[in-house]
């Protein structure tokens, strides 16, 4: 049922529904309706396994696969609604779209998408456990066998070369891993001043958590810090234009909308627009880093090896074989198989969502340039979005049913640097590297050259 009420985020407050004029109110209301369907549906949650599952695996040297069952996720993992009940209400909403809106409709288009991959989430959490998981997950975030076009490298390609450049860059003096010499209680202090700055003061929530995977994870409002974790200034920097721009920035701007409410939710094709535009957000700030990027190797190369029917083990035992820590190596495998089965029926394929993501969203950034329509970019920011509905959100923008973003980091705030990198990266990707490589032998040799 949709909600009256108001919303006030940043002393911006959101109409209700009986504010807006009939045709926004008509859309708002089945906004709401998808909102209100989709919130007991939480994909990691209903995957993960339980901390004792990490414990046991330490307890016995970690020479022992973890024991997880399909019965194992129903049993601690139970999902908080009826899937048949949920399918109908999704069906439901999706037939009053078309009765109230027609199919050609713009927003009515995107609507009924967003039902219909909801569905698609619905069957992909009965199948816990089951090859058909890994088989739907491969459909929702992809598998390292895709290929963006014809001819072109593969996913699992990318993981590869990354992992030949960053086997040279390892023992390198100036790319050594920074000292994690910040603990948790430090990590929530810091964080919180920083999103108190980008933000205002207490609109986001820094807190200490025993409850999430990665070392720190965000919601809506708030960012979750790994108690037992530690950081670097470098990290810090990282979760904050990661998880704060762009995973809580968003968040914030969909919640925000007027109309498209439905805006503050992300389906899983959102989360590849989401994971890009972070891993892209962390590049363009500098606060990347090798180690970083072999994190997000070591996780398509994990993905790969499931999907060519690696099983848990011969995972973890891949990662440890090339120097990773033991504790690192399992939570890199662990979300792999999270859902699945560590006996090898495929892998969850959630973790290529960052490295397909960057190439798309990349991409994008630099074709707009190329064709005069910078200004577009920005729009990746209204909310939890599919890059392919950014044509239709330009429009809607224009219609005035779509607001532009309020929380917007640079560099989108301000595209004349961006345009600028992006038109020298423009020429650069029609040089062939291969042959580059060939011109700068001598100077790498030390040998004097003609440059």
């Amino acid at each position: 049922m949709a909600s009256n009420k108001k919303r006030s985020i940043g002393g911006v407050q959101r109409p209700s529904p009986d504010e807006l004029p009939p045709y926004h109110r008509t859309i708002r209301l089945l906004s709401d309706r998808i909102v209100e369907a989709q919130k007991p549906i939480r994909i990691l949650d209903a995957c993960k396994w339980t901390d004792d599952i990490e414990r046991t695996f330490f307890e016995k040297d970690c020479l022992e696969p973890p024991v997880i069952t399909r019965e194992y996720y129903a049993e601690h993992q139970p999902l908080e609604f009826d899937v048949a009940e949920k399918n109908r209400e999704f069906y439901e909403i999706e037939r009053d779209i078309r009765r109230e809106l027609g199919t050609l409709n713009a927003c009515g288009a995107m609507m009924l998408r967003t039902c219909k991959e909801y569905r698609v989430v619905l069957s992909l959490l009965s199948l816990r456990g089951t090859p058909d998981f890994s088989a739907i997950s491969q459909g929702l975030y992809g598998s390292t066998y895709d290929r963006f076009h014809a001819g072109d490298p593969t996913l699992g390609d990318l993981g590869r070369t990354m992992a030949k450049v960053l086997l040279k860059l390892r023992d390198d003096p100036l790319m050594q891993a920074d000292e994690k010499s910040i603990d948790g209680a430090g990590a929530v202090q810091v964080l919180g001043e920083r999103m108190d700055a980008y933000f205002g003061p207490g609109l986001v929530n820094v807190k200490l958590s025993d409850g999430v995977v990665a070392d720190a994870a965000a919601g809506a409002d708030y960012i979750k810090v790994r108690a037992e974790a530690r950081f670097s200034e470098r990290d810090l920097s990282v979760l904050e234009v990661h998880e704060g721009w762009v995973h809580i920035g968003t968040t914030l701007n969909g919640l925000l909308q007027p109309v498209l409410t439905f805006l503050g939710k992300g389906t899983p094709s959102c989360t590849v627009t989401q994971e890009g535009l972070a891993i892209i957000q962390e590049i363009f700030t500098f606060n990347s880093n090798p180690d970083r990027i072999q994190k997000l190797t070591d996780r398509v190369e994990t993905i790969r090896m499931a999907e060519e029917g690696a099983d848990f083990m011969q995972c973890f035992k891949a990662l440890t074989e090339q120097g990773r820590d033991r504790r690192v190596a399992y939570q890199t495998v662990y979300r792999a198989f999270r859902g699945s089965l560590p006996s090898g029926c495929g892998p969850f394929t959630k973790d290529l969502s960052y490295s397909r993501g960057f190439i798309l969203i990349y991409n994008y950034v630099r074709l707009a340039v190329r064709q005069g329509l910078a200004s577009r970019i920005p729009l990746l920011f209204v909310g939890k979005l599919r890059l392919s509905d950014l044509g239709v959100i330009h429009q809607l923008v224009e219609d005035k049913v779509v607001q532009p973003p309020r929380y917007l980091p640079p560099p989108y705030d301000d595209l004349r640097g961006l345009s600028a990198w992006m038109c020298y990266s423009n020429f650069l990707n029609t040089i062939d590297l291969s042959k580059a490589a060939d011109d700068y032998a001598a100077i790498f040799a030390g040998k004097g050259t003609d440059y």
